[in-house]
């Protein structure tokens, strides 16, 4: 009777595929961890605030300026073409228009897209030359050149006609 075994001589460990497996789910991890770790680090925080006093303060300014709108009656219809924008400005009875406004279109995530838009007047309307804007979501915001009064809305773009602003908190 022999009692010595003859082993197998099975395959070196690299080649098992279940070890691999096992050890790329560690490894997926790790490198997802540092990719985070690398977009934390480089990307600015934008939606924080450093000073909550002084941005109440800026909110109590923001809502007064559109209580002054509502108080003039102001009301306007933007009308936005592939590369300008149109704007008709009503106002109440014995309230002087200005001769230049002010028009920011902001998207909500991305400001590197903000447009800030001087219009002027220009056969009984406002108007400036825009630069094409992406589809999507996007926030208007008109006010005077000496920022006395304001008005916001929010678009959807591509636009399927005029846009109506009136004064409204927001």
């Amino acid at each position: 009777m022999r009692l010595a075994k003859t082993f197998e001589t099975s395959e070196p460990w690299y080649r098992h595929g279940w070890l691999w497996f096992l050890i790329s789910i560690p490894a997926v991890a790790v490198v997802t961890g540092l990719v985070t770790l690398w977009l934390a680090v480089r990307t600015a925080d934008g939606l924080v605030v450093d000073d909550y006093y002084q941005e109440g303060k800026t909110i109590q300014k923001t809502i007064a300026r559109t209580t002054r709108a509502a108080e003039l009656g102001l009301a306007a219809e933007v009308t936005m073409r592939a590369d300008e924008v149109s704007l008709q400005l009503s106002a109440a009875d014995g309230v002087a228009l200005p001769e230049t406004l002010l028009l920011t279109i902001a998207h909500p995530t991305r400001s590197g897209m903000d447009q800030a838009l001087t219009l002027r007047k220009r056969d009984g309307a406002y108007v400036a030359p825009l630069a094409p804007l992406v589809s999507g979501h996007w926030l208007l915001q008109l006010e005077d050149d000496s920022r006395n009064w304001r008005m916001t809305t929010t678009i959807s773009v591509p636009v399927s006609g005029p846009v109506r602003m009136v004064p409204s908190a927001g």
